[in-house]
């Protein structure tokens, strides 16, 4: 993952609430929103040696900046999302005219098929896995397979203030997983641990999972999680990462972080 789809927060702002997190009695701070991606974006193209792209910034379109939700890219095809809320359906014309004036092929689900790209669908080389209930409909991962012939197993999220998988769970470029078990019913914490070894499994303590600690960018040996997380920082140490906290509170006031403010496009 050495390049990634950025947007810049110059429309950022707590306009709505869908999710538990955004509440518009509190409010962004324009400036400090735009002094902490910067400090994102700096740690991501200095410390961590990734491309990135830029995106604009449309006017009306406050979550645009949480690129993950753009779709998911693999093998040049590109799906974009088909977002659930009314509140963020305009944004995906805008995903979508990237996608093709960047060359990818773009491929549409069935208007029906709720499916909120990177923050829903996730994975590693061999499997993938897709989120799903609160945001993303399970459907949508078998035309998904279809599409990219990529096994996908669905897990089902029953905590609500963890609505997209990348909330709660972030595979590690060296097998390993960072995850925060409480944010799955019990028959998808048995998937994760069937498919993989225990001893991969890092599990994040829950004042750090609400902190969105799993919300986290791994390039190579390389993590960029947000500020504030000392024991997940701790976990990743102990098998040979090295972690970047970045300050991301303006970020989390609507329900995102590090990775929800990136889109892989490897």
């Amino acid at each position: 993952m050495s390049r990634l789809l950025v947007c810049p927060p110059d429309h950022f702002g707590i306009e709505y609430e869908i999710n538990p997190w955004m509440r518009m009695t509190n409010a962004s701070d324009t400036k400090r929103s735009q002094v902490q991606w910067q400090g994102l974006i700096r740690t991501l193209e200095k410390e961590v040696g990734v491309q990135l792209k830029r995106m604009e910034a449309i006017p009306g379109l406050p979550d645009l900046v949480f690129t993950a939700n753009a779709g998911i890219i693999a093998e040049g095809k590109a799906i974009p999302s088909r977002f659930r809320h009314p509140e963020r359906q305009r944004e995906e014309e805008y995903f979508e005219q990237w996608f093709e004036s960047h060359g990818y092929q773009v491929i549409k689900l069935e208007p029906t098929l709720f499916f909120e790209g990177a923050g829903d669908l996730l994975g590693f080389s061999d499997v993938w896995f897709g989120g799903y209930r609160q945001r993303s409909d399970i459907r949508a991962y078998s035309r998904i397979t279809e599409i990219f012939q990529k096994v996908i197993l669905p897990l089902e999220l029953v905590d609500n203030k963890f609505y997209h998988l990348d909330t709660c769970f972030c595979p590690l470029s060296g097998g390993e997983l960072l995850y925060y078990p409480g944010a799955f019913d019990s028959y998808a914490q048995t998937v994760i641990e069937s498919r993989i070894d225990k001893h991969r499994c890092l599990t994040v303590p829950p004042h750090e999972a609400e902190r969105f600690a799993c919300n986290a960018v791994c390039v190579n040996h390389h993590v960029v999680l947000p500020s504030g997380c000392p024991e997940t920082m701790g976990l990743l140490e102990a098998r040979g990462y090295k972690p970047h906290p970045v300050e991301l509170d303006e970020f989390m006031k609507a329900g995102g972080s590090a990775k929800c403010l990136t889109l892989a496009l490897d």
